[in-house]
């Protein structure tokens, strides 16, 4: 249990935010007004009333059980602490939450949201609204409040933070993934007639085109699901694979080639997905650069080779191989020197640490990325309908039967479920590989060794695969944007600067400065958005990772499934999903840019869990152990004492968070109105026009700013100090023998 000097103080704070929220908030959220706009209403008598009035004045006498709640909860504050103060905690806050998020679901703008419970109750003369500002500073108080009950029962090891996160993490969770989630999936077992039936699931994914073997029988075609599985078993181990040449180049190759390499090694993951595809078509596509070379050279007539499977796989692996850098890199980097160094003193040369020390410490990574590829390369629709063809894969299918003449969300549903199959299956395995196996590698003690140079095999290996990668990634680039530098890629390369006009023009007016380029308000709109779920999703990912890694609680595998769960949804259902979910009572987020953050945060969210979690593996638990034995509070060992040594897992969390969130596509073309434009829907709008060269400057425009942002979260976020030397300097405690 972490010693803390004022164990009631939390149980206060939470008590006092309770009574905020009912006194000095609005307690519903008023069409087209935000929470502090409304702050003038909360004494009135209108919509944007507190919590109290509302429940007093207005007829909506639900709201007094949270009331009641943080009553009980007051009188367990003033208990010492022990078990009777944690049965008031947990009476009272259990109470207030769920009375008022029931009331929530089950009361909605025209009374009942049960059909049936209106010739059991009657029907209600009032309605409630969407939650509001206190509503939900209200609800959280009394989760909370709860949460510390739970601890002071015994629960949690009777550590208060660790309670708090657990309900708090996992009740976001249920929320904004597996609430939304579910109510899109339960359309696969609703037949034509509108009734539930296990049958119409079957009849919807047992069909020959999901499931048949024509490629394996000497057919023509696999089916949707084979393809899918083939491409994301191909797709994960190849960027794993080039993800870790990439992080050993980085950290054990020679250091002039460090910053070029890691700017290079992120160029896809800054750059909308359809760009690398249209760069890739402009080299091998039918009219391509290299089918041209190929008829001039050769005489072999141009074909449509590249694209289907190939083409998505080259795509998918452009895509997310800097994930798997940016995953392996933390993990390289901790591996401590002293275990090579001990492996050499025993007569162990190079070649062989490197392969019994160096690369089984690198197992979580290996496990993580491999996962993360996995997931990425099912979820992606982008790729496969640029480059694809004929090659269908599940992704497609869901996206085509949402977005296309018929609308069928049954279908969809049905092929998401397949998806989700495919991902608990390989999450299920890396578990079972990864076991309980420790590989620890930071530890308490100190470690001023010098990381072992490469073995000379494996660096020349390495070279000759990441070197032709880097080189091969210049060049897409190279083709896809000289395209916003000419006038018409195809007819007239005269260089201009007139597409970079178009878009971001600025001229001075009668007023001062005018915003005169189209494209300012999607840009604007989507720095801002990006800047506030990136540090929140590094954030909360990091912290379910730190549950995850070093606690143990009931139903911690599900706990760690529904993390990943938004990651194995393509973004087309997590969109359609957010918007049956969240456009009515107890949330009307739909029209909002709250409802586009959460959409980022919660499918970006995976990533920093991962890197996160690998991060952890090399951690040794007597750093926190040791902290904690000194009097530490659990919050205090996790910002200051293991926070520091997880930097390259928060970079990776903030720079995927906020790069995914400029980027994405498929999440959230359903979510964006006129007010919250963001930049790749106004790029997809010009791209459908056959405006190529706006669409390809604007991409241009990203990608520097994404580079800033990247750079300056690099720099504000700095190197883990793990204490060592850098190679080539002598200190007295080392002896060479």
């Amino acid at each position: 249990m972490s010693a803390a000097r004022h164990p009631r103080t939390a149980v206060w704070a939470c008590l006092v935010a309770g009574l905020v929220g009912y006194l000095f908030l609005p307690w519903y959220a008023i069409q087209d007004t935000s929470w502090y706009e409304a702050l003038p209403q909360v004494f009135g008598s209108a919509e944007g009333a507190n919590g109290l009035l509302q429940a007093a004045t207005q007829g909506r006498r639900w709201l007094f059980v949270g009331l009641v709640g943080l009553a009980l909860c007051a009188v367990g504050a003033l208990q010492p602490p022990g078990r009777a103060q944690g049965r008031w905690l947990l009476a009272g806050g259990g109470l207030g939450f769920v009375g008022l998020a029931a009331s929530g679901f089950l009361i909605g703008a025209r009374g009942w949201s049960v059909a049936a419970f209106n010739g059991s109750f009657g029907e209600l003369a009032v309605n409630q609204f969407g939650i509001g500002a206190g509503g939900f500073v209200a609800l959280a108080a009394l989760l909370l409040l709860a949460a510390f009950g739970l601890a002071r029962l015994g629960f949690f090891k009777g550590d208060l933070f660790v309670a708090g996160a657990v309900l708090g993490c996992g009740t976001i969770m249920a929320l904004f993934i597996a609430y939304p989630v579910s109510k899109a999936l339960a359309g696969a077992f609703i037949d034509e007639d509108g009734g539930w039936s296990i049958a119409a699931l079957v009849a919807r994914v047992g069909t020959e085109r999901i499931w048949g073997l024509g490629c394996v029988t000497g057919g023509m075609r696999c089916g949707v699901a084979w393809n899918t599985l083939f491409l994301a078993l191909l797709t994960a181990a190849g960027t794993t694979f080039l993800g870790t040449l990439m992080a050993l180049m980085a950290e054990r190759g020679g250091k002039r080639w460090q910053g070029p390499l890691r700017v290079l090694a992120l160029l896809p993951i800054i750059t909308p997905p359809f760009v690398v595809g249209l760069g890739l078509i402009l080299l091998f596509g039918r009219a391509g650069v290299v089918n041209q070379l190929l008829e001039a050279w050769f005489g072999i007539e141009p074909t449509r080779w590249f694209y289907g499977m190939p083409g998505v796989l080259v795509a998918q692996l452009f895509a997310f191989t800097p994930i798997a850098f940016m995953i392996m890199r933390g993990v390289v980097q901790g591996i401590a020197p002293s275990l090579e160094e001990a492996a050499q003193m025993l007569r162990a040369d190079r070649r062989r640490t490197f392969l019994t020390v160096t690369l089984p410490l690198l197992k979580p990574g290996l496990a993580n990325a491999f996962l993360v590829g996995f997931i990425e390369s099912i979820a992606d629709f982008g790729n496969p309908v640029v480059v694809g063809g004929q090659f269908s894969v599940l992704s497609t299918d869901i996206f085509f039967a949402i977005v296309g003449a018929q609308y069928d969300q049954g279908r969809a549903a049905s092929l998401a479920w397949v998806l989700m199959l495919f991902a608990l299956g390989v999450f299920a395995l890396q578990r079972g590989l990864l076991g309980r196996q420790n590989y620890t590698t930071v530890s308490g003690k100190g470690d001023a060794g010098i990381a072992m140079p490469l073995p000379d095999g494996v660096r020349r290996t390495i070279y000759s695969i990441a070197f032709p990668w880097i080189v091969f990634t210049v060049v897409v680039y190279l083709f896809a944007f000289a395209g916003g530098f000419v006038q018409t890629w195809g007819r007239d390369y005269t260089l201009t600067l007139n597409h970079f006009k178009t878009a971001f023009a600025l001229e001075w007016g009668q007023f001062g400065l005018v915003w005169a380029g189209t494209a300012w308000n999607s840009l604007l709109t989507t720095l801002k958005l990006a800047g506030i779920s990136a540090p929140i999703t590094a954030g909360l990912g990091l912290l379910i990772a730190w549950l995850l890694a070093r606690n143990e609680f009931k139903g911690q595998g599900a706990f760690e499934f529904a993390a990943l769960l938004a990651f194995a949804i393509p973004g087309t259902v997590l969109g359609v999903s957010y918007i049956l979910a969240f456009n009515v009572p107890p949330f009307e987020l739909t029209g909002t840019g709250l409802i586009i953050v959460l959409c980022f945060m919660f499918r970006n969210l995976p990533v920093g869990v991962r890197a996160g979690t690998a991060a952890f593996k090399q951690l040794d638990r007597s750093l926190d152990e040791a902290s904690l034995m000194l009097r530490a509070s659990t919050a205090q060992t996790l910002f200051k004492v293991v926070l520091p040594l997880l930097k390259p897992a928060l970079v990776a969390a903030l720079v995927y968070s906020f790069v995914r969130a400029m980027t994405t596509v498929s999440a959230v073309i359903f979510l964006v109105t006129a007010e919250n434009e963001l930049a790749t829907t106004y790029i997809i709008g010009r791209v459908g026009n056959g405006d190529y060269g706006v669409a390809l400057a604007y991409c241009t425009v990203l990608i520097v700013l994404m580079s800033a942002a990247i750079a300056l979260i690099q720099l504000v976020v700095g190197e883990r100090k793990l204490g060592r030397r850098k190679a080539g300097v002598a200190t007295p405690a080392v002896v060479a023998h």
